[in-house]
Formats: C-alpha cells, sequence, structure tokens
C-alpha cells in the first residue's frame, strides 16, 4: 500500500518555477505508476502528468506539456513535477497518485488507488 505526501507547493507569480515532490513511504514505490493532478474548487480533478513504474515513460496533458516534467526516483521513494512559465490558470491543489494496476495510460483519477492530500499552488498575475 502508497502513503504518499506532497509538498512544495507556494504562492509564485506568473513565469515562476516550482518543483512539487511526492513521497512514498509504503515501501514499494518502484512498482508503482505516479501521477500528479490539480484541482480547482467546484472541479473535478484534472490530469496533469504521469510516469511510469521504472521512471523513463512519461505521459502529460496538453496544457502542461512543454513546461512541465515529470519524474520519479526510485531509490529515494519520490516522484516529482518541475513546473517552469507557471501561469495563473496553473493555480489548484496538486495531488499525487499512485496504481499498481499495470496500466500504461491512466488519465482519469479512478484509474489510481493511493492519493496524497495535496499541497496548493498559487499563481498570480
Amino acid at each position: 500500500q502508497a502513503n504518499l505526501v506532497e509538498s512544495g507547493g507556494a504562492s509564485v507569480q506568473a513565469g515562476d518555477s516550482l518543483r512539487l515532490s511526492c513521497v512514498d513511504s509504503g515501501g514499494a514505490f518502484s512498482r508503482y505508476m505516479i501521477g500528479w493532478f490539480r484541482q480547482t474548487p467546484g472541479n473535478e480533478r484534472e490530469f496533469v502528468a504521469h510516469v511510469m513504474w521504472g521512471g523513463s515513460v512519461t505521459h502529460y496533458a496538453d496544457s502542461v506539456k512543454g513546461r512541465f516534467t515529470i519524474s520519479k526516483d526510485n531509490t529515494k521513494n519520490t516522484a516529482y513535477l518541475q513546473m517552469t512559465n507557471l501561469q495563473p490558470s496553473d493555480t489548484g491543489v496538486y495531488y499525487c497518485a499512485a496504481t499498481g494496476s499495470g496500466r500504461t495510460l491512466a488519465m482519469s483519477p479512478y484509474d489510481y488507488e493511493y492519493w496524497g492530500q495535496g499541497t496548493k499552488v498559487t499563481v498570480s498575475e
């Protein structure tokens, strides 16, 4: 079972960068695909990116492609979301999630079994 904790959220200006971290203390991190989602009040969780269990295969939402980079370090049980050129539309609570289902594509929140508590990112003009 994954036990995910996110960190790194902050209030920043448009054009700034942030790196979010997601640490798993559950002991089976290397087996999981890790996804990042974001959510704003009144809206469903929106897919941002995911990385396969090995860390080499990634997939991004069109809205963040070229600006965000997801990575996974199995030696540290940690996944990262490096965000650059942040825009106000990137504001939200960012969640990391894990699935051991073996999927090669997982863009729905329902594809993931485990979730962190979220970290807030606010981007102002």
